[in-house]
């Protein structure tokens, strides 16, 4: 029945993909402001502070976009969305960019009709019990319920693991992280299932994180990333090309730090002078100013410092880089180069 719902949900959304506007550069231009869609709340990656400002490591990419195109990295309309409403927002032009938490598969490419501009985490999903269950393992969960929320990959994974182990389990349906860490928390559900970055980033917000386990099973490829509208080829370049920015230029020693110094004349890196406009007309080809990459690696510093900011090691959420340090230290990250 669940698959049935989130086909139909897949259908709306490609059909209202194809009736969007393809203008989308030239709408936010006009608007003065980029209406970017993120999760309703996930600590470390997308969340009001105190001060009700948006921050975290996907709000980072917003902020970057925004800066490249409108040159003011706060000109940002955050557009909370669950995993229910976000294909929906985008598709209809609610949103410009989606940029939260959210899964590159054939389907959404292809069926719903949108385009995933890049990875900006690479992730798989895992499992998180209270540590007095005594459970060191996914497979000891047989009869289980099992907070998980509707209409994502989460929910498709959860049936074929428990299928292809021959256990059974209950699910506990959620629409936000906010409720399944209530319903969790209140004993609902025995297990709360999401990208392990997830688990990470809401069990550190809790008052005793270390009374609660993260299972050892990832059970399956989650390649986050952000994600424009099909046929939308101009607006999905310059989101492209600004994440790519953002890990060329930890890749190349370009951070918060010292971009003012690098731009200032070019170096003895064409790479380097390339991405910060000094050399070469990279900007004109966007349609936009040379400056462009710039501004966007200065909104928040390049992907290393956004990692490390937000959800890395000396952060509560605790991640280390693994697959998501740059190639050259034997991760996934490798841009296409910029020439």
């Amino acid at each position: 029945m669940k698959k049935t719902v989130i086909l139909g949900a897949l259908t709306v959304a490609g059909l209202a993909a194809g009736a969007a506007s393809a203008a989308t550069v030239d709408d936010v231009k006009a608007r003065g402001k980029l209406n970017c869609g993120v999760t309703t709340g996930l600590v470390g990656f997308a969340a009001p502070n105190a001060n009700g400002e948006w921050e975290g490591f996907d709000v980072g990419v917003c902020r970057a976009v925004a800066a490249a195109v409108l040159g003011d990295p706060t000109a940002v309309e955050f557009v909370p969305t669950t995993g229910k409403t976000r294909f929906t927002a985008l598709a209809s032009g609610e949103i410009d960019l989606l940029a939260r938490n959210t899964t590159w598969t054939f389907s959404r490419d292809v069926d719903l009709k949108f385009e995933f501009v890049g990875v900006n985490y690479y992730d798989g999903q895992g499992f998180m019990v209270p540590k007095e269950l005594g459970v060191s393992s996914a497979k000891e969960l047989d009869g289980a319920t099992v907070c998980i929320q509707t209409g994502t990959t989460t929910e498709l994974n959860l049936a074929d693991f428990f299928r292809a182990n021959n256990i059974s389990y209950e699910p506990v349906p959620i629409e936000t992280n906010a409720e399944a860490q209530q319903q969790y928390l209140a004993g609902a559900c025995d297990v709360y299932t999401t990208d392990a970055s997830g688990l990470a980033a809401t069990r550190a917000s809790f008052e005793d994180p270390t009374a609660h386990v993260v299972l050892p099973e990832i059970i399956s490829k989650e390649p986050l990333g952000p994600l424009v509208r099909h046929g939308d080829n101009d607006w999905g370049d310059i989101a492209r090309w600004t994440l790519n920015a953002l890990i060329a230029a930890e890749e190349y020693g370009i951070t918060s730090a010292n971009i003012a110094e690098l731009s200032a004349a070019p170096t003895n890196n064409p790479e380097i002078n390339r991405i910060l406009g000094t050399e070469g007309n990279l900007g004109e080809m966007l349609g936009l100013d040379a400056e462009w990459a710039k501004r966007a690696i200065m909104a928040g510093g390049n992907y290393g410092e956004l990692f490390e900011k937000n959800i890395g090691e000396n952060t509560p959420i605790g991640l280390a880089r693994g697959l998501n340090a740059q190639w050259t230290d034997g991760g996934l990250l490798y841009t296409p180069p910029f020439r």
